[in-house]
């Protein structure tokens, strides 16, 4: 990619200065960003975990023991583990309830359905050394082995897992200690995999505690030994460097991917553009969406998300409570410079037709995996497409029209969507004759007939 190399040189995707700010009749009326929840979504908890953990935090702690009893026994397997994942997770809502996912987890061995996973059994062991109940994951790590005997697949595999769950929990200490034990078993190894798998944790490790520099160690290790680093774990370090604004760095990886014969893929665009995205650097998402677009690196859904999450304009519109424009001109005009750029490079990617099936019976438009600032602008792309088409062009009219929101099921809250919720408050202030499907509530539907005389 001899232009991304000059840009490199030059430090372009790095020092271009913020274009000044446009002046705009959205901002006055908008809320803080303070005042919204932030776009990211984390662990889904299901509405019966939500009770569960709601009782454990207002009863008495003397009850506890009985209340994880009564759940684990009378609800499903999936709503059981579910609950313990969310506490387990570094990003739990629930963080003063964490000391409680281990007798939730001695409950959950007592179980019929139980089946061991050393995955779990990795991720119990970091909570107990998090806490410093340092024995018990010691014993708990000493138990694991045994039961796994000669197995130095499993085994090295599981320390793997050790090192992946204390690096989301960002101990520094937990990753090394469970690297030395990984280290130990593969010294007399012949096994090229798993020595392979045991860098690429490390990398990926260290990146996740924003470490960087030692985890390219680890991978340039990697390369001196023979063994070839993945896609995965470059596109760690590219991310980490970006993250914490060491662009040079990051660009330097992404010419050693090129020269490594790894290429620039859809996938490393969105973590360079998420860096970028994390230090509101929106000059640069724009040069490397245009660039994308240069040597045909197709646009997905996170591509979306990650650029539109970083335009603070449109985070508020689709957040605040305000009413929102109805067309993609409306919607730049009032846009600062940059985020008005950013929204036409995204316009003419593919994206709108990828999400869209359209045949006589049917056109339905699949907002799976977007989020707001994504939803809303596929939403407004969509319905001057569906004008053109309808009116215009004169396309076959479908019996259905269907917009697929989905129910809420990876939303912050289970069975909530933030997308239904945007879309309905457009489709009402557009005076759509779309509703909510009573036959399924994540969709909204409407005749084609009806739809076309409405934009007609």
């Amino acid at each position: 990619m001899a232009k991304y190399q000059s840009l490199c040189r030059h430090g372009k995707l790095s020092t271009i200065p913020s274009a000044a700010a446009s002046a705009n009749h959205f901002v006055h009326h908008l809320p803080t960003t303070k005042q919204l929840r932030p776009l990211s979504f984390y662990c889904s908890l299901s509405k019966q975990g939500q009770r569960f953990l709601s009782s454990l935090a207002t009863g008495a702690p003397s009850a506890a023991n009985r209340l994880i009893r009564k759940f684990v026994t009378s609800s499903p397997k999936s709503v059981v583990l579910n609950a313990l994942s969310h506490l387990l997770s570094p990003n739990t809502s629930h963080s003063r309830l964490a000391y409680l996912a281990i007798p939730l987890y001695l409950q959950i061995t007592r179980e019929s359905w139980f089946s061991w996973n050393p995955k779990l059994v990795a991720e119990v062991i970091t909570l107990l050394d998090k806490q410093g109940r340092v024995g018990e994951a010691e014993k708990l790590i000493f138990e694991t082995v045994s039961q796994l005997g000669l197995r130095e697949r499993d085994i090295a595999l599981f320390y793997c897992n050790l090192i992946d769950s204390h690096s989301k929990h960002k101990s520094k200490r937990g990753i090394f200690e469970s690297y030395a034990r990984l280290d130990h078993l593969l010294s007399c190894s012949s096994s090229l995999y798993l020595k392979g798998r045991a860098y690429e944790s490390m990398v990926n490790g260290l990146c996740n505690i924003d470490l960087p520099e030692e985890a390219e160690k680890f991978a340039w290790e990697m390369i001196n030994l023979g063994l070839k680093p993945s896609a995965f774990v470059l596109r760690s370090l590219i991310y980490a460097y970006g993250r914490l604004g060491f662009f040079s760095d990051s660009n330097n990886i992404i010419v050693k991917m090129e020269e490594l014969g790894l290429g620039l893929d859809t996938v490393c665009s969105n973590m360079i553009l998420s860096s970028y995205g994390a230090l509101k650097k929106l000059p640069e998402m724009v040069i490397w969406l245009q660039m994308m677009k240069t040597y045909g690196i197709a646009f997905s859904v996170r591509t979306y998300n990650s650029v539109l999450n970083s335009c603070p304009t449109i985070t508020l519109l689709v957040q605040g409570p305000h009413s929102l424009p109805l067309s993609v001109q409306e919607l730049t005009k009032g846009l600062h410079t940059e985020e008005a750029s950013i929204v036409r490079e995204l316009i003419d990617s593919s994206l709108l037709a990828e999400a869209t099936q359209w045949d006589s019976s049917e056109l339905i438009l699949d907002l799976h995996g977007m989020h707001l600032g994504t939803a809303y602008l596929i939403m407004l792309q969509w319905i001057d497409d569906l004008r053109y088409r309808l009116t215009v062009k004169d396309d076959v009219v479908p019996a259905q029209v269907t917009v697929v929101c989905g129910l809420g099921k990876h939303s912050s809250v289970r069975g909530e969507s933030p997308v239904k919720a945007l879309i309905k408050k457009l489709m009402i202030q557009m005076g759509s004759p779309m509703r909510i499907d009573r036959k399924n509530i994540g969709c909204f539907v409407a005749k084609g007939r009806v739809v076309k005389d409405w934009l007609s």
